[in-house]
Protein backbone atom coordinates (compact mmCIF):
# COMPACT_ATOMS: atom_id res chain seq x y z
CA UNK A 1 0.00 0.00 0.00
CA UNK A 2 2.08 3.26 -0.78
CA UNK A 3 2.50 5.73 1.81
CA UNK A 4 -0.50 8.57 0.67
CA UNK A 5 -3.10 5.41 0.13
CA UNK A 6 -2.29 4.51 3.89
CA UNK A 7 -2.36 8.02 4.99
CA UNK A 8 -5.91 8.53 3.37
CA UNK A 9 -7.02 5.30 5.01
CA UNK A 10 -5.64 6.29 8.74
CA UNK A 11 -7.48 9.82 8.17
CA UNK A 12 -10.30 8.05 7.36
CA UNK A 13 -10.69 5.93 10.15
CA UNK A 14 -10.05 8.89 12.12
CA UNK A 15 -13.05 10.87 10.63
CA UNK A 16 -15.08 7.58 11.33
CA UNK A 17 -13.94 7.58 15.14
CA UNK A 18 -14.68 11.08 15.66
CA UNK A 19 -18.02 10.96 13.55
CA UNK A 20 -19.07 8.09 15.20
CA UNK A 21 -18.20 9.18 18.97
CA UNK A 22 -20.54 12.29 18.14
CA UNK A 23 -17.30 14.25 18.13
CA UNK A 24 -16.65 14.52 21.66
CA UNK A 25 -13.12 14.14 20.95
CA UNK A 26 -11.15 15.99 18.08
CA UNK A 27 -10.42 14.29 14.62
CA UNK A 28 -6.45 15.26 15.07
CA UNK A 29 -6.76 13.54 18.03
CA UNK A 30 -8.49 10.20 16.83
CA UNK A 31 -5.67 10.46 14.06
CA UNK A 32 -2.91 10.26 16.74
CA UNK A 33 -4.32 7.59 18.41
CA UNK A 34 -4.81 5.74 15.41
CA UNK A 35 -1.28 6.51 14.37
CA UNK A 36 0.22 5.32 17.74
CA UNK A 37 -1.62 2.21 17.30
CA UNK A 38 -0.77 1.35 13.96
CA UNK A 39 2.84 2.10 15.38
CA UNK A 40 2.46 -0.34 18.01
CA UNK A 41 1.74 -2.88 15.13
CA UNK A 42 4.88 -2.35 13.81
CA UNK A 43 3.79 0.04 11.15
CA UNK A 44 5.03 2.94 9.89
CA UNK A 45 3.93 6.00 8.35
CA UNK A 46 6.25 7.93 6.13
CA UNK A 47 4.13 10.64 4.96
CA UNK A 48 3.04 12.19 8.29
CA UNK A 49 3.08 15.77 6.75
CA UNK A 50 0.65 14.67 3.95
CA UNK A 51 -2.01 12.65 6.64
CA UNK A 52 -1.55 15.54 9.41
CA UNK A 53 -2.47 18.20 6.54
CA UNK A 54 -5.04 16.05 5.35
CA UNK A 55 -6.34 15.91 8.43
CA UNK A 56 -6.21 19.77 9.53
CA UNK A 57 -7.57 20.91 5.49
CA UNK A 58 -10.80 18.58 6.04
CA UNK A 59 -11.30 19.64 9.56
CA UNK A 60 -10.76 23.64 8.78
CA UNK A 61 -13.16 23.06 5.83
CA UNK A 62 -15.75 21.00 7.34
CA UNK A 63 -18.95 22.94 6.80
CA UNK A 64 -18.38 24.18 3.38
CA UNK A 65 -17.03 19.77 2.58
CA UNK A 66 -20.76 18.93 4.32
CA UNK A 67 -22.56 21.49 2.51
CA UNK A 68 -20.57 20.71 -0.96
CA UNK A 69 -21.67 16.95 -0.66
CA UNK A 70 -25.57 17.92 -0.02
CA UNK A 71 -25.29 19.48 -3.23
CA UNK A 72 -24.13 16.30 -5.13
CA UNK A 73 -25.57 13.89 -3.20
CA UNK A 74 -29.15 15.80 -2.74
CA UNK A 75 -31.19 12.63 -2.38
CA UNK A 76 -28.92 11.21 0.62
CA UNK A 77 -29.14 13.72 4.02
CA UNK A 78 -25.78 13.70 5.35
CA UNK A 79 -27.76 11.93 8.44
CA UNK A 80 -28.75 9.25 6.42
CA UNK A 81 -25.50 8.29 4.74
CA UNK A 82 -23.60 5.41 6.51
CA UNK A 83 -20.68 6.52 8.69
CA UNK A 84 -17.86 5.33 6.25
CA UNK A 85 -19.43 6.82 3.29
CA UNK A 86 -19.96 10.22 4.52
CA UNK A 87 -16.03 9.95 5.93
CA UNK A 88 -15.54 8.52 2.21
CA UNK A 89 -17.04 11.67 0.58
CA UNK A 90 -15.70 14.03 3.01
CA UNK A 91 -11.89 12.77 2.38
CA UNK A 92 -12.94 12.74 -1.37
CA UNK A 93 -14.34 16.21 -1.69
CA UNK A 94 -11.83 17.72 0.53
CA UNK A 95 -9.00 16.52 -1.92
CA UNK A 96 -11.02 17.80 -4.83
CA UNK A 97 -12.28 21.12 -4.15
CA UNK A 98 -10.24 22.45 -1.49
CA UNK A 99 -6.62 20.44 -1.81
CA UNK A 100 -4.34 21.55 -4.68
CA UNK A 101 -1.94 19.18 -3.87
CA UNK A 102 -3.77 16.00 -5.48
CA UNK A 103 -5.08 15.73 -9.25
CA UNK A 104 -8.95 15.55 -9.04
CA UNK A 105 -8.80 12.24 -10.86
CA UNK A 106 -6.25 10.77 -8.30
CA UNK A 107 -8.89 11.79 -5.10
CA UNK A 108 -11.58 10.18 -7.22
CA UNK A 109 -9.60 6.91 -7.32
CA UNK A 110 -8.54 6.79 -4.10
CA UNK A 111 -11.98 7.17 -2.93
CA UNK A 112 -13.29 4.87 -4.34
CA UNK A 113 -10.93 2.13 -3.66
CA UNK A 114 -11.32 3.25 0.13
CA UNK A 115 -15.00 2.97 -0.30
CA UNK A 116 -14.56 -0.68 -1.70
CA UNK A 117 -12.17 -1.84 1.26
CA UNK A 118 -14.26 -0.48 3.81
CA UNK A 119 -17.79 -0.16 2.84
CA UNK A 120 -18.18 -2.69 -0.10
CA UNK A 121 -19.07 -2.04 -3.95
CA UNK A 122 -22.59 -0.75 -3.61
CA UNK A 123 -20.08 2.38 -1.96
CA UNK A 124 -17.29 1.95 -4.48
CA UNK A 125 -20.42 3.36 -7.08
CA UNK A 126 -21.89 5.79 -4.67
CA UNK A 127 -18.59 7.51 -4.05
CA UNK A 128 -17.77 7.65 -8.16
CA UNK A 129 -21.13 8.89 -8.39
CA UNK A 130 -21.05 11.76 -6.10
CA UNK A 131 -17.08 12.58 -6.76
CA UNK A 132 -17.86 12.39 -10.48
CA UNK A 133 -20.44 14.50 -10.82
CA UNK A 134 -18.11 17.26 -8.80
CA UNK A 135 -15.53 16.49 -11.49
CA UNK A 136 -17.88 17.07 -14.54
CA UNK A 137 -18.71 20.40 -13.34
CA UNK A 138 -15.32 21.06 -12.83
CA UNK A 139 -14.58 19.93 -16.20
CA UNK A 140 -17.93 22.42 -17.54
CA UNK A 141 -16.60 25.18 -15.77
CA UNK A 142 -12.82 25.03 -17.49
CA UNK A 143 -11.45 24.32 -13.90
CA UNK A 144 -8.00 23.52 -15.35
CA UNK A 145 -7.45 20.67 -12.82
CA UNK A 146 -10.04 18.63 -14.21
CA UNK A 147 -8.35 18.38 -17.88
CA UNK A 148 -5.58 16.10 -15.74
Amino acid sequence: MSNRHWSRALVLQSLFEWDFNNREKSAESCLQENIGRNIERGESLADMKFTHELMVGIMNNIEKIDQEIQKYAPNWPLEQMTNVDRSILRLGMYEIKFSKEVPPKVAINEAIELGKKFSGEPSGKFVNGVLGAVFREMQEAGDPRATT
